[in-house]
């Protein structure tokens, strides 16, 4: 769940975060931006989060996010980014996104357990909103029904999918399929077992066992992973 969330992500290497709640869901997330590079404040009410992520993380700091001057007194304002990761008080992660939008951080994303809940965080400052159970949930189902082996999807219901070349694909080149003009979606690259991942011309010949990375609407992408074999 930490890698679908930190790929939505356009941070620059090396900048500053600072990840709000150090649960289940926070913790993973600050874990991975470290191996990105990031230098990650990790903050926590709760002492036992701050203490086990405290060898992790560039820092870690029993706080209470919802209040601004404290935040402040930390140094938050100077952090890039911000992530607001509490999932079990739906009153504290509104007040910790009021608090850091009080300080200006001009980044601030949002772990939203629900449409309503993400709404009202937006409307109080934040800049961005996911939704890790749901996003996964479905990623899983894809996973489980065979059409995607791999699977993400942006806020305007743009994807990009790793999925087992369709059987309407085998044996012909991508111009012949006509993919683009019949599904409206975009083959980006070939991986073929025991060779080197080959990005995407209209010339190139599928096979069947390719692994094809596609992009386009998350709808039509279903489609195409599913579309069986015709006269191309």
């Amino acid at each position: 769940m930490a890698r679908l969330f930190t790929e939505q992500f356009s941070f620059s290497k090396g900048d500053s975060v600072v990840v709000v709640g150090l649960g289940r869901f926070g913790g993973s997330v600050a874990q991975s931006l470290m191996r990105l590079g990031h230098d990650v404040m990790g903050i926590d009410l709760d002492p036992e989060p701050v203490r086990h992520w405290a060898e992790e993380l560039t820092h870690t700091i029993q706080a209470n996010s919802t209040n601004a001057q404290v935040l402040r007194q930390l140094g938050v304002a100077d952090f890039a980014h911000a992530i607001v990761g509490i999932g079990s008080d739906l009153a504290a992660n509104l007040m910790t996104i009021m608090a850091l939008t009080e300080l200006g951080i001009k980044d601030i994303w949002v772990k939203a357990t629900t449409p309503e809940h993400g709404q009202i965080a937006q409307r109080i400052g934040a800049h961005h909103v996911v939704y890790p159970e749901a996003d996964m949930g479905e990623r899983v189902a894809h996973q489980i029904t065979g059409r995607m082996m791999d699977f993400i999807e942006f806020d305007d219901g743009f994807a990009i999918a790793k999925i087992h070349a369709p059987a309407a694909t085998h044996d012909h080149a991508l111009f012949e399929s006509k993919v683009r003009e019949k599904f409206g979606i975009t083959v980006v690259g070939v991986k073929r077992a025991n060779e080197d991942f080959q990005h995407a011309t209209p010339s190139t010949k599928v096979q069947p066992g390719d692994l094809l990375i596609v992009s386009g609407p998350t709808r039509k992408i279903e489609l195409f992973a599913s579309s069986k074999r015709h006269k191309p």
